[in-house]
């Protein structure tokens, strides 16, 4: 096997021995859940934000956009529930370059896995101690999900791992809401079959163990956009584009059928400023037909400090080192606007 081997890492269990949650962080995280659930179940008619940046960088600018969540949240809790993205994991498409705080949790040093393990607990730890928020991370590595399982309210499947049966086996032993993507091709089939998957119970080989799971219930859908047969990016959160989900829930024997609408990637063709506009447009589709309000029940926004992206060794604090992202000035009005229209 051509791998050199550095280090066995510790296991999620002494990661967490060490890295604790205190008993208030455990009842704040059981409440969000409840409350994130009854949103999906239909016992709560409250809509998600599951927004922030692309790619969690740097724990201080990221803590510093939370606190300012934290602060709007209040003055939104009637329609709106906050989960912020403390996405860890972030490879690039070719799978070169940077990978996420995990590996790196200095972008400009070389990887280092334990201490991007240590860095990530850190940081959800902060975000719910700190700030009273259980936040979302993709799970890119279905093996790693455990280093942060007590910490997590919503999990994402993207757009490259939605077919990997790995992901979704795992999936279905999660507590808490996973969104499964549609794959960057497109075809929803595939992000249908994999929320059957997800909502089974299976037994399976998980971190050398044979295991067997519930099944997640609260498995969905998430929108993203593709990439058509000729290389154009491709909208999918239009209206038609909603109730032809629909049509597919309706065929399945799905529980919970729920949309998550990602704003950026091939939905806005990677133009982060036209989330402002998709946004809007989704709340409109809703206000228009209460099957769609029923069926979508919130945004996956990309968003930061300061708008755009910058290269790693720019140092702009609080601006993304992967994908633009929406300012603070722009997010913050954005969330106004739409608890003012929900």
């Amino acid at each position: 096997m051509q791998m050199t081997f550095h280090r066995k890492l510790p296991i999620p269990q002494e990661v967490k021995a060490e890295f604790p949650l205190t008993e208030r962080m455990e009842m704040i995280k059981a409440q969000r859940d409840e409350s994130i659930k009854a949103v999906f179940d239909g016992h709560l008619d409250k809509f998600l934000l599951i927004i922030g940046p692309c790619s969690a960088d740097h724990s201080e600018p990221v803590l510093e956009y939370i606190s300012r969540l934290r602060r709007i949240q209040e003055q939104v809790s009637d329609k709106i529930i906050i989960i912020p993205r403390i996405y860890t994991n972030k490879p690039r498409t070719t799978g070169q370059g940077y990978k996420g705080m995990l590996h790196q949790p200095d972008p400009e040093a070389k990887p280092d896995m334990y201490k991007g393990i240590v860095a990530i607990r850190e940081l959800h730890l902060a975000a719910l101690r700190d700030y009273d928020f259980s936040c979302a991370d993709e799970m890119l590595y279905p093996e790693n999900y455990r280093y942060l399982s007590d910490l997590l309210s919503y999990v994402a499947v993207g757009a490259r791992s939605v077919e990997n049966q790995q992901h979704r086996l795992t999936a279905s032993g999660i507590e808490v809401p996973v969104g499964m993507k549609n794959p960057t091709g497109g075809d929803l089939s595939v992000m249908m079959n994999s929320i059957v998957a997800a909502q089974a119970s299976h037994t399976f080989l998980y971190r050398g163990w044979e295991v067997t799971s519930a099944g997640n219930s609260y498995a969905h859908a998430i929108l993203r956009g593709y990439i058509d047969f000729t290389g154009r990016s491709t909208s999918n959160y239009h209206y038609e584009d909603l109730l032809r989900v629909e049509e597919l829930y309706e065929k399945s024997n799905l529980v919970n059928p729920s949309i998550i609408v990602d704003t950026n990637h091939n939905n806005s063709g990677k133009k982060y400023l036209e989330q402002i506009r998709i946004a809007k447009d989704i709340v409109h589709s809703r206000r228009q037909n209460p099957d769609i309000k029923r069926l979508v029940k919130g945004l996956m926004i990309e968003s930061y400090l300061e708008d755009g992206a910058q290269g790693i060794g720019e140092h702009v604090f609080g601006k993304s080192i992967t994908d633009p992202c929406l300012g603070w000035e722009k997010t913050e009005q954005l969330i106004l606007d739409l608890a003012d229209k929900l």
